[in-house]
């Protein structure tokens, strides 16, 4: 690789591929020994072809999530199955893996930049912004950059914009689909938010169970299937439908309430 190439959005592949290196050094035990990351259909991922396939996933983090992706991603390509053994596979990594997030996280301090030059494709949410509701129009070049992404590799994607369960799906993620016919392979996580606070920084609980499961893409008829069916099948894909939804009696309510605010007070930060 020439030491000074650029990926589409102006990087330097070799600061990116040094990033990549140190963020996976340090994040990896926090899947493998702070907490266990248990994976599923990792064998799905090394039959994926290697540009324009969209990974759509249900959000609990703004920086975990995707970090144990990057993990899982190139230990399946460096031919592990269903585990992040051995931490050498991030030596070499998958330098075209992108991943959608909205730029005010991305810009709020040194390390989300950072995070953001590993593989962000930072957007402007039309539906919200410092905080607060708004309603402006899609800008036309985030839709391009996401299709550029997409263009040189694989891009993540959170389609209902929120780590909070159950919100809706984002009208915009089937007009991508529909626009740039990507392979759209669901992701499941689960137990991330147990274990790290919002921002997926600092850990909250140790000896958590982890959950990622990886599916084989949808089959999408990319001409004829309108957005709001494009919508449905994104809801049950990534299992945030509401007919996933599990209703809590009052009493079970106030017990997960009582824990989230005691696991509260229990956080440290990363290994500490």
């Amino acid at each position: 690789m020439p030491l000074f190439k650029r990926n589409p959005f102006g990087h330097y592949l070799f600061l990116k591929k040094w990033l990549i290196r140190v963020f996976g050094v340090i994040s990896h035990g926090r899947y493998r020994k702070f907490n266990n990351l248990h994976i599923e259909g990792s064998e799905v991922l090394r039959n994926l072809p290697d540009k324009n396939v969209l990974f759509i996933s249900n959000h609990q983090t703004y920086f975990a999530d995707v970090a144990a992706m990057f993990h899982v991603f190139n230990a399946s390509l460096k031919g592990r199955t269903d585990n992040i053994n051995n931490i050498g596979y991030i030596w070499n990594p998958k330098l075209n893996i992108y991943f959608v997030a909205a730029g005010e996280t991305m810009r709020a301090g040194l390390l989300p930049k950072l995070f953001a030059y590993a593989g962000s494709v930072s957007i402007d949410r039309t539906w919200r912004a410092d905080g607060k509701d708004v309603n402006r129009q899609v800008k036309n070049s985030d839709i391009s950059n996401i299709g550029k992404a997409l263009e040189d590799g694989w891009v993540i994607t959170f389609p209902q914009g929120t780590t909070t369960p159950f919100k809706p799906i984002r009208r915009g993620t089937a007009h991508i689909i529909k626009t740039f016919k990507p392979v759209v392979v669901p992701i499941v996580i689960d137990g991330f938010r147990r274990s790290f606070d919002k921002k997926g920084l600092n850990i909250k609980k140790r000896n958590v169970l982890q959950s990622m499961m990886i599916k084989e893409p949808l089959i999408i008829d990319y001409e004829n299937e309108e957005i709001t069916d494009i919508v449905t099948k994104i809801e049950f894909a990534i299992e945030q439908h509401p007919s996933f939804l599990k209703v809590l009696s009052p009493q079970e309510a106030e017990e997960y309430l009582k824990e989230e605010e005691e696991l509260n007070k229990q956080r440290t930060f990363w290994n500490s």
